[in-house]
């Protein structure tokens, strides 16, 4: 196994994880800021008012692309096992 080979899967380990882990980090940011903006409009500077709403919306998040998720996953190491003897050499 090259320096090249062990950087590629490195590299691809990477981007499936910014891949698998952007719907949910974007949603948490989005209801983030819609809470901030609603405290600051309101002037509530509650801590659950913008803990609360982020749980709920990475639960339903994660409910809702978690097939897709394990899709991408198992994909990924799919081709990784398959690419196992070409490793080897």
């Amino acid at each position: 196994m090259t320096p090249e080979m062990v950087t590629e899967i490195g590299r691809q380990a990477i981007e499936t994880t910014l891949i698998v882990s952007s719907p949910i980090l974007g949603l948490a940011l989005v209801v983030g800021l819609a809470v901030s903006v609603l405290q600051a409009m309101t002037q509530l500077n509650e801590a659950t008012l913008t803990f609360v709403p982020k749980v709920l919306a990475v639960f339903a998040a994660v409910i809702i692309f978690l097939p897709w998720m394990l899709g991408v996953l198992t994909s990924f190491m799919a081709q990784l096992f398959l690419s196992i003897p070409n490793y080897v050499q």
